[in-house]
């Protein structure tokens, strides 16, 4: 069988529908683009930017407490917490006056907070037989949301 071939002037007009969709897009399109993608920005970015300071507030929290688990440790070897002159420096290394320490009772060094900054520790603390204190993203006593001092209350 012979397949018979279609002349030019009986084939579609390709050229046509190509050349159309090769020539992009208008200054105008972009433009509107880039608006919906400014106002979803503008949207989730404050959004996101939250969760962040969350995250740190949940980490500092989360040190706090295994700094307090290793405290009482020491306590139970010791049978006395480190003084606030020995500091958290004593979960790593042995004071002087401390007979029965097993240490080390942390993995790593004392970490700092999430903002960089160390834990203030006392003891005896105000609020119980000692305190581990962070001042939060300002390093500043007092404040609210990601300023929030936390400690070990």
């Amino acid at each position: 069988m012979h397949r018979r071939r279609r002349s030019r002037a009986s084939r579609p007009r390709q050229g046509v529908a190509v050349a159309r969709a090769a020539t992009g897009f208008t200054l105008l399109e972009l433009l509107v683009v880039v608006a919906i993608i400014a106002l979803l920005a503008a949207y989730v970015g404050p959004r996101y930017l939250s969760q962040v300071g969350k995250s740190e507030q949940s980490v500092a929290r989360a040190q706090i407490q295994a700094l307090a688990r290793a405290l009482n440790a020491y306590r139970l070897d010791v049978g006395r917490y480190p003084s606030t002159e020995e500091g958290l420096a004593a979960l790593m290394a042995a004071p002087g006056q401390a007979p029965g320490w097993r240490g080390p009772y942390l993995e790593r060094a004392v970490p700092p907070d999430p903002w960089g900054r160390p834990y203030a520790y006392r003891a005896p603390g105000a609020r119980g037989d000692f305190d581990i204190v962070s001042l939060g993203k300002d390093g500043q006593p007092g404040g609210d949301g990601d300023a929030a001092d936390l400690n070990n209350d």
